[in-house]
């Protein structure tokens, strides 16, 4: 019995940590198929990686769910609520993606859009989870400390995070003669500052409503998890797909290239996306709730990613003690405020309607012959 009742927990986490592992993973690698499909030095592609993750999430959250379906079957089922719920749900990942690249395009920095982004998501996913659960008179404390510290310790830790060398195979990239081409605005500090703070709000919303919004849709399928999955996937090929296509064959054109290596990173970037977004569902196909697996998940994400920089990238070596002990002091925030998170969630379901109060019994009218409750001296009928 206690093994059954310990197997759900660790269910949960697994479920995080593959998704914490891929979605702190997906920058870097995304990262490096931008690098290779450029055809300008120092420049990325954008809308050439970005079909590339559409493609991987077709064929990982399409295809295989699909197939299995086919032939395994799944408990739950297809429902009209569900469907638009979970298809609302890849919308708002993809979104979030879009609006990562349109920060950047508007000249801001992954030094303090990503940040900004980790920072706030778990933030708006919290209390739109608590808001939809009626438990916001629930909430503790200890709770908002907690995910106080999580987003400290996210902010922390990336602001503190090494630049990482840029990964340029020389045999890929194309030199392309730009020195007559207009000056790139893009660049200069404060340039679009507010089209910056306005994508990366986006980001954050999208973001931080993505869980709340798949949870509501797995429940309306019966708890499945293959359909929202599926449709998870449907969202992320029409947005991540189609529209960087019909984009690229009329008015944007972009320096860069399909080319082997930055294409095999990108569908790697967007594998990992996908496994990620599976990570969330099984998650909360085992119990989990969003109010607590999305901040852990957003708080040890960012923290894979530094540490990728620190050993592949080589960054540990260029750290100040300053730097290292900030990157430390983030690391420990976001692990004790993860605890405290997890541990003082609001727990349950929706709240329940109070039961109606039962009508107080009323006393039939006194007659001639008495209150009912008095002898009357007079014998019943038999």
């Amino acid at each position: 019995m206690v093994e059954k009742a310990m197997q759900g927990p660790l269910l949960i986490v697994a479920s995080i940590c593959l998704t914490v592992l891929s979605w702190g993973l997906y920058g870097p690698t995304l990262h490096r198929g931008q690098d290779g499909m450029a055809l300008v030095d120092g420049e990325f592609a954008r809308l050439r990686p970005l079909m590339c993750v559409g493609l991987a999430y077709f064929l990982i959250a399409v295809i295989v769910p699909t197939v299995l379906l086919s032939t395994r079957g799944e408990k739950g089922g297809w429902s009209a609520g569900g469907i638009v719920t979970s298809l609302l749900a890849g919308c708002l990942g993809a979104g979030g993606a879009l609006g990562i690249i349109t920060a950047f395009t508007f000249g801001g920095r992954p030094s303090y859009v990503m940040p900004l982004v980790f920072g706030g998501a778990p933030v708006v996913n919290a209390f739109i989870t608590i808001f939809l659960a009626g438990k916001l008179k629930e909430i503790g404390p200890v709770f908002l400390a907690g995910l106080l510290m999580v987003v400290m310790g996210a902010v922390t830790v990336l602001v503190f995070k090494p630049a990482p060398h840029k990964h340029v195979d020389p045999t890929l990239v194309e030199t392309v003669e730009v020195d007559n081409a207009p000056p790139d605005n893009r660049n200069v500090p404060g340039g679009n500052f507010i089209l910056q703070i306005m994508a990366t709000c986006g980001v954050m919303l999208c973001w931080g409503s993505y869980g709340p919004v798949l949870h509501k849709g797995q429940a309306l399928m019966g708890q499945s998890k293959m359909r929202p999955f599926l449709c998870v996937g449907l969202s992320y090929f029409l947005i991540a797909v189609l529209v960087p296509w019909l984009l690229l064959g009329g008015p944007v054109e972009e320096a860069s290239v399909f080319n082997w290596s930055g294409t095999l990173w990108s569908l790697g970037g967007g594998a990992l996306g996908a496994f990620g977004a599976l990570g969330i569902i099984m998650a909360f196909t085992f119990g989990g709730r969003p109010v607590y697996v999305m901040p852990l998940v957003f708080g040890g994400a960012p923290v894979i990613t530094t540490i990728e920089a620190l050993t592949v990238g080589g960054g540990l070596e260029r750290m100040s003690a300053w730097g290292l002990g900030g990157f430390l002091a983030g690391l420990m925030l976001v692990i004790a405020g993860a605890a405290l998170v997890l541990i003082f969630a609001p727990k349950g379901g929706p709240p329940k309607k109070p039961a109606k109060p039962e009508p107080e019994p009323t006393n039939p009218p006194e007659t001639a012959l008495g209150k009912p409750d008095e002898p009357t001296g007079v014998p019943s009928p038999s």
